[in-house]
């Protein structure tokens, strides 16, 4: 565990996100929550500014932060501001919340990957946001979609291909 790194995004409501990054390759954890916002300790019910967002868990001899932003260019879309299918809001927002300038920079180069590729018919909004405290959701958001395997969600696989495979 002393190796796995963490990564921090957000793209609309949690559940779906925390759904499809649980089984990808080197992804050891998921978490659900709450970051970028006003209060500490935020609840569902009281969570100004923050988005709703995920903690992943990897191991970077088997996945790299660059293939968790293709993926994640690749499960929401990114070119909608505070919004992601019937959600609306900030909470609902395309965010990655960087750790260091390495992380930020790795970011940016992604973004103007997916932008080049043409595939969304606009240009991404997803924030750079500095890291914030990560606020764990409460239990019942956990693993949603695995205790509900018929709940809502507005994330699933758009782009079969990488992205990252795009760039020459």
């Amino acid at each position: 565990m002393e190796n796995y790194k963490k990564a921090y995004i957000a793209g609309g409501c949690f559940w779906g996100m925390e759904d499809l990054f649980r089984s990808r390759p080197g992804i050891k954890d998921t978490e659900v929550g709450y970051q970028g916002g006003e209060n500490e300790n935020p609840t569902y019910k009281n969570h100004p500014g923050h988005a709703e967002g995920i903690e992943l868990t990897y191991d970077p001899t088997e996945t790299s932060f660059r293939e968790i932003l293709d993926f994640f260019f690749r499960i929401h879309n990114p070119t909608t501001v505070d919004r992601q299918g019937n959600d609306r809001g900030s909470s609902y927002r395309s965010a990655i919340f960087y750790q260091d300038e390495e992380e930020k920079r790795i970011a940016e180069e992604v973004i103007d990957i997916v932008n080049k590729s043409g595939k969304w018919e606009a240009e991404v909004v997803t924030t750079l946001e500095p890291f914030s405290p990560f606020w764990v959701a409460e239990d019942y958001h956990q693993d949603y979609l695995v205790k509900n395997p018929n709940g809502y969600t507005c994330h699933f696989l758009r782009w079969e291909d990488s992205f990252l495979d795009t760039v020459s």
